[in-house]
């Protein structure tokens, strides 16, 4: 398995295992529609995000609220975006 396949695999499966449902459907959908659009390096910053807290990014997604520890905007401009 490549590096790149690797990464896809690590972050689909962080993605549907968080500690909500909401929150597994919320980034799997998410993970799903932008994971093949992007590059390799774009992919270690969107597993970064992935790693960000559920409750960081519900507060994002929700409210706007800014993730202090996260702030590329392409991944959270792909993320303001996307509906379920």
């Amino acid at each position: 398995m490549s590096e790149l396949e690797s990464l896809k695999n690590k972050i689909k499966y962080r993605s549907s295992y968080r500690g909500t449902k909401e929150m597994d459907i919320l980034l799997t959908t998410f993970v799903s529609k932008v994971i093949d659009l992007l590059s390799f390096d774009e992919l270690k910053i969107l597993n970064d995000f992935i790693n960000c807290g559920d409750e960081e990014i519900n507060n994002f997604y929700s409210n706007g609220i800014s993730i202090p520890s996260f702030n590329h905007k392409k991944i959270l401009s792909l993320f303001r975006e996307h509906k379920i």
